[in-house]
């Protein structure tokens, strides 16, 4: 099987995976006590944005592998990460805010609170995503714009763990974790769990389908730009033998 057809595979496979997940947690995960949450129901839309985050940082990740491997090794195969994994940080990070509000208007009554850090910084990640993507789409590919994305990436990643301590340390709207080290034990549902774990698994699926699939679109760019400049030249030597 080839590249492009693992990938296709791999996303399609991922969709439906973690689509299994969101329709599992709309229709058959228990509901939540309506004492501690003002919108009960409301809370079904975790299992789409949840993991959704987690498979943003893990994105986020591969930028900061990618930014550093091009600072040190000025590799190819580098900076084809760091596009590659700014664009699918983008694309998660954008699945997190578009669906946290959603949730947020139904428990909150606002969509966003400016005082809550942990949405801010997560605001500021996925921003720092949207910037590098665009400038990758508007500005010429030379050595020192590849330095400055790489910069960029690094700094992005970053605020990653500051999202993470800013969830635990300084809550203010936004629930604290209930999975991991910091979480309270018995603080999540097993059949949550597992849904939420299947949602992830497929949104894991899904992003590597996409990373293979765009790394293909990658390899196809850089060759037609090399038949390009091929053609450009010989047309240029043909007008000074004339």
């Amino acid at each position: 099987m080839d590249n492009s057809k693992l990938g296709l595979s791999l996303l399609i496979s991922g969709l439906g995976v973690a689509g299994t997940g969101l329709l599992l947690g709309l229709f058959y995960a228990p509901s939540v006590s309506s004492n501690e949450w003002n919108a009960p129901e409301a809370y079904r839309i975790i299992f789409w944005h949840v993991p959704a985050a987690w498979t943003s940082f893990i994105t986020f990740g591969m930028l900061f592998v990618g930014s550093l491997g091009w600072m040190l090794k000025r590799k190819e195969w580098a900076w084809k990460l760091c596009v590659i994994s700014a664009e699918l940080s983008l694309l998660f990070g954008l699945c997190v805010v578009i669906s946290g509000p959603i949730w947020g208007m139904a428990e909150w009554g606002v969509p966003w609170d400016f005082g809550d850090l942990r949405l801010n910084t997560y605001a500021v990640l996925s921003g720092v995503a949207l910037y590098l993507v665009m400038s990758k789409r508007s500005q010429p590919d030379t050595p020192e714009f590849r330095d400055v994305f790489s910069g960029i990436g690094m700094f992005g990643f970053l605020l990653v763990p500051i999202t993470f301590i800013a969830t635990v340390a300084w809550q203010v709207r936004h629930p604290a974790p209930i999975i991991g080290p910091t979480a309270e034990p018995n603080s999540v549902d097993p059949i949550i769990l597992q849904i939420w774990l299947l949602s992830f698994l497929g949104f894991l699926i899904l992003m590597a389908g996409q990373a293979i699939l765009s790394s293909q679109v990658y390899n196809c760019e850089k060759k037609l730009q090399t038949l390009q400049t091929m053609i450009d030249d010989a047309l240029e030597g043909g007008t000074n033998g004339q």
